[in-house]
């Protein structure tokens, strides 16, 4: 279409001329006639007031409410439905309309019974008795009219039956696979005899379809599934089919993202059991030990399904890599030895020999550390070797130690198990210490072989609720200065957490309270004038070992009275551990109640306890529990604070 412009001008003219015509106007006249109204259409494109304001109008968005509600809606029903229609009912989506009329509201009214009705049937009630009225409110200026949905839900349908099949699947291993098809069945959460709702039917649904996808069958699916509901007798027969698909089995690990570091070396840091049925768990732990390693700033670890063979399907491992060199400066705080500066540097791939090393500098009330730890990349078999080297100055008892250690050895980590061995060198300077037949001399040195094994069989790793672990380490040396003489020194640890009784709150959900036993022993077997460092000797007392006493504040005595480090040691603890439920809905807080004793003498004839009573509270934080504990000692007669962050055994 051509422009519409140049077709309206002659028609102004025109009007223009014809206007003249009539009224005679002199010519002078009319030649500013004519300018003005030629003008005038230039005013018009003039942006005035008005049209400002209504372009600006115009731009906005249109808000379909009004302050005052065209109608309030009224929900009256039992407790069980009652906040589910209020909050999801379509009515109350409209009740703000503007100039709503009655038509229109009448077929809201018309639609608010089959809503109901469905609202009602996710709920597990479908036979429901529902009125919906309109009722006028003149008197009230705030809603003139009220809508009042009056409900009586009926019988809540309950489950009849529950049918869990599975399709037929492929693989060697039929007795395995036997077994977790019956865990499925048996794990169901959603049996006979249990309240018919839609959002349980897909949660138990859900649940078993996740039993199957974390073990052996990753890509498992659902069939069918289907909830036949009988409105007469209000039961609900369930039946739903799993296509488990095939099994899986770990293949090659595939890292992708390395540039700085080995790709063979990812491999044997995440100990993935190549060949072994598929566990989502494993390749959790794998990515998590290739986390920890140092090596990595990020791990995502994914199981391969896509085009691959299901006996051998590669992991594939995305990573970045962390720096070659890198500083920490770290600032902290404990109650047993108050403020802390440490400064941290790593490098993750040293000349010549490839090895990680980590040297640290550490500063606090009682301790001023330096060390330095070396640690190669493990084998095949999973053995590494390591090396380091720590000189110490530290508050022990009632006197001051100087120290210095070397160590060299293997280690080997497995899923469970811990196990290590070294050659370590000892040299110990005790400042202010008068030594006597059974205390150590103010200057020793010792050599000896070592060997640890520690067993952790926790349901976590950073915040356990049921397990046990348990500690062991021997050592067998001889003292080399001030004279040589044999020494045997032992240390068993363990811990174990035991539920008991189940907590929940209002909306059903729960965790297991539980009671968690620790014991601790340790002894230097030498002659009375073996004069082993005092580093070899036990001291006890603080936030991880017996609360109500101060750091390392339990400990054997000179004949003048001074505290020192003994050759035995025995502690433990019980602890009552409760979560606690707020308002009737569970929290990440729990309660504690709590006994500790520990003794350390250098006979084990010797050995008087020290008791400490106290509770506390721990907050479930992401890096495990955080700890506050209040605690009286029985002996010192005094009242103490033990903060503590995370677990470790």
């Amino acid at each position: 279409m051509p422009p519409s412009i140049p077709t309206e001008a002659p028609a102004v003219s025109r009007s223009l001329l014809s206007h003249t015509a009539l009224f005679s106007t002199p010519t002078p006249w009319s030649a500013l006639l004519l300018f003005g109204a030629l003008c005038l259409p230039g005013c018009s494109l003039l942006p005035s007031k008005d049209k400002a304001e209504g372009a600006d109008a115009a731009s906005a968005p249109v808000i379909a409410e009004s302050d005052t509600p065209s109608f309030a809606v009224e929900v009256r029903a039992p407790d069980a439905v009652r906040e589910t229609l209020e909050r999801h009912l379509e009515l109350q989506r409209f009740r703000n309309l503007p100039d709503l009329h009655a038509n229109e509201l009448q077929r809201l009214l018309g639609a608010a019974d089959a809503n109901a009705r469905e609202l009602l049937g996710t709920l597990g009630y479908f036979a429901p008795t529902i009125t919906v009225e309109l009722t006028e409110t003149r008197d009230s200026k705030s809603t003139p009219r009220t809508v009042v949905v009056t409900v009586q839900p009926g019988p809540q349908t309950r489950i009849a039956s529950a049918d869990i099949d599975f399709a037929n699947t492929a693989g060697n291993n039929t007795e395995g696979r036997a077994r977790q098809q019956q865990r499925v069945q048996r794990d169901w959460s959603l049996p006979p005899g249990q309240p018919f709702t839609q959002s349980a039917w897909d949660s138990a649904k859900t649940g078993g379809l996740r039993q199957l996808q974390v073990r052996r069958y990753p890509t498992a699916r659902i069939a069918n599934s289907r909830a036949e509901v009988d409105a007469d007798t209000h039961e609900a027969k369930l039946s739903v089919t799993y296509d488990p698909g095939p099994t899986y089995r770990f293949g090659p690990l595939r890292v992708q993202g390395s540039e700085r570091y080995d790709p063979d070396a990812a491999r044997r840091l995440a100990r993935l059991p190549t060949g072994a049925v598929y566990d989502e768990a494993e390749m959790l732990d794998a990515q998590l030990r290739l986390a920890s390693s140092g090596y990595y700033d990020a791990v995502f670890l994914t199981l391969d399904t896509e085009g691959t063979d299901p006996e051998a399907a590669p992991v594939v491992a995305q990573v970045r890599e962390a720096p070659l060199q890198k500083l920490v400066f770290g600032p902290g705080f404990s109650t047993d030895s108050g403020a802390r500066l440490s400064l941290e540097h790593i490098h993750n791939q040293l000349p010549v020999i490839g090895w990680r090393a980590v040297s640290k500098l550490s500063l606090d009330r009682e301790t001023k550390h330096a060390s330095s730890e070396w640690t190669d990349l493990p084998n095949n078999n999973g053995w590494r070797w390591f090396a380091g080297a720590q000189l110490q100055r530290e508050a022990t008892g009632d006197y001051d130690v100087n120290s210095g250690r070397v160590r060299s050895g293997r280690s080997k980590s497995t899923k469970h198990i811990d196990r290590n061995y070294f050659l370590q060198y000892d040299y110990a300077n005790s400042q202010g210490l008068t030594a006597n037949a059974l205390s150590p001399a103010e200057s020793s040195t010792a050599l000896s072989i070592n060997y640890g094994w520690t067993g952790r069989y926790f349901n976590s790793t950073t915040a356990p609720t049921r397990g046990h672990g348990i500690a062991v380490e021997l050592g067998l040396g001889t003292t080399l200065r001030p004279e040589r003489d044999p020494f045997v020194r032992t240390l068993v640890r363990w811990q174990s957490f035991i539920p008991a009784g189940h907590v929940t709150d209002d909306a059903g959900l729960g965790r297991n309270a539980r009671v968690a036993l620790r014991a601790e022993a340790g002894a230097v077997l030498a002659s009375d004038s073996a004069q082993v460092p005092v580093t070899q000797l036990f001291l006890t007392g603080g936030d991880t070992t017996v609360r109500g006493y101060g750091y390392r504040s339990i400990g054997a005595r000179t004949d003048n009275g001074q505290l020192y480090g003994g050759r035995y040691m025995a502690a433990g603890s019980v602890e009552w551990q409760r979560p606690i439920v707020y308002n009737g809905s569970m929290t990440d807080w729990e309660s504690t109640l709590f006994i500790d004793a520990g003794a350390v003498a250098d006979r084990s004839g010797d050995l008087d306890p020290r008791v400490g009573v106290g509770a506390g509270v721990r907050w479930r934080s992401p890096v495990g529990p955080l700890q506050a504990d209040l605690a009286y000692g029985v002996k010192t007669k005094e009242v103490r604070l033990h903060l503590r962050l995370g677990f470790s055994f």
